[in-house]
């Protein structure tokens, strides 16, 4: 019962990592609050992945859900048996599990390869990745950032932006792989009880 508890926990605090990473990942389409740069295709190329809307926000809403459902006590009906409907629900709670860890792994990847390219900007030379080059050392010298004349401030907005992505779906990937670890030692260690039918032995 107490892990069915702290899978439940569990399950619904995916939905509000779900929500925030579609939120912040909508605010990367309007630096500065404008939405001509979207409608001019002027964004960095990682912005259009979706990674946080589809990926980190949609599907692990689905996953959510599903693992909540999957948890009610009223599901273990699927077998003859109690100890056979408990068992598949979990090798299903995993399969949904191991979908949020690629899910909110696809976010991650992506968030920090958008991090480490840094934002499509007007530079001096026009519209260009200014530190497409650099591997991410623009990060820690903020003197190079005004090399981005268009949009103002971008390279801070997409620094906290995708920084704060990264974290929702690392928390993600953290909850779920800790949902795979407690369904599987259901699995291993025999937490679900056998029913011995009398007559048998």
């Amino acid at each position: 019962m107490g892990s069915r508890k702290c899978g439940s926990c569990l399950s619904s605090l995916l939905i509000p990592l779900a929500l925030w990473s579609i939120i912040v990942n909508i605010l990367l389409y309007f630096p500065n609050g404008q939405a001509s740069y979207a409608s001019s295709n002027k964004l960095t190329n990682y912005v259009w992945y979706f990674e946080g809307i589809c990926f980190s926000g949609i599907m692990m809403l689905v996953v959510a859900a599903v693992l909540l459902v999957l948890e009610n006590d009223n599901n273990y009906k699927c077998c003859q048996s109690e100890n056979c409907s408990k068992k598949y629900m979990t090798v299903l709670s995993m399969i949904f599990s191991a979908l949020g860890i690629a899910f909110s792994g696809y976010c991650l990847v992506i968030s920090a390869l958008g991090l480490l390219q840094g934002p499509y900007c007007r530079t001096l030379d026009g519209w260009e990745y200014a530190f497409e080059g650099t591997a991410g050392r623009f990060l820690t010298d903020s003197r190079e950032w005004i090399q981005c004349l268009e949009p103002a401030h971008v390279v801070e907005w997409n620094i906290i932006l995708f920084s704060i992505l990264i974290a929702l779906s690392g928390l993600q990937v953290i909850v779920c792989l800790i949902r795979v670890v407690i369904q599987l030692s259901k699995s291993l260690c025999g937490t679900y009880s056998v029913i011995i039918q009398p007559g048998i032995i």
